[in-house]
This record gives structure tokens, sequence and C-alpha cells, in this order.
């Protein structure tokens, strides 16, 4: 994922991972959209996944993400909570952290279309 974001000339800042989701922290650069960067960073790392055979089957990504944009003097708490994972989702889940993460910037859900639970 590292070398997909830096091929189209964004700046990773942090990234982690749990079994079920990914957060990723990038520097962007305005010439390329979001959406865009996001269809290529699951497209692209999908297919290196399925590639190197990584998985005992097929692998890809649930449909759509979650963006949210901070200033930079935010950046080194979010790089911390990122890096922090782990630690994070021993109190809460993935789904409840994407609830919270929505309801705090203000974003209305309807409950049917958030990210699928794994179990």
């Amino acid at each position: 994922m590292t070398g997909i974001i830096r091929h189209y000339d964004h700046k990773l800042l942090s990234i982690n991972g749990m079994p079920d989701h990914v957060h990723v922290l990038i520097g962007m650069r305005p010439t390329q959209s979001l959406s865009d960067l996001m269809k290529h960073l699951k497209q692209d790392s999908s297919k290196w996944i399925n590639d190197n055979n990584l998985t005992t089957s097929h692998f890809s990504w649930q449909e759509g993400y979650g963006a949210f944009s901070y200033g930079k003097s935010q950046v080194p708490d979010v790089i911390r909570y990122i890096e922090n994972q782990e630690e994070h989702h021993r109190k809460r889940t993935f789904l409840e952290e994407y609830r919270r993460f929505l309801d705090a910037f203000g974003i209305d859900y309807e409950e049917p279309y958030i990210f699928k639970s794994l179990v």
C-alpha cells in the first residue's frame, strides 16, 4: 500500500491495520481525487495480495471507504492513534469506532450502508 500511495505522488504519513480494516494517513497532493486514489489503492493492493497468494481464498476489499480530514496540528495525534490500533480495539470494535468517527464528524449515515462485520 505504501508503494501504491507513493506511485501516485502522495506522502504516506502512517499506516496500520487490523484483520478487518486498515487506517492510512496520507498527505495528499491535489493532482488526484481521493476517490480515484482509493480505487487504485484497493484495486492494486487486492491484486498484489492475490498474486502473492497471501490468503487461502480470493481477497477483495469491501465496497466503500471512510475518509476524514485533519489539520496539520492534529497529525501527531492521528499518527499515535493509528500506531495504537491493537490497544484501541481491545476497548471497541471497528464498527463501534467507525460510528464514533461518523458521529464526531457530523456525518449522517444509514446503518445498512456502513461497513459489514467479518463475523
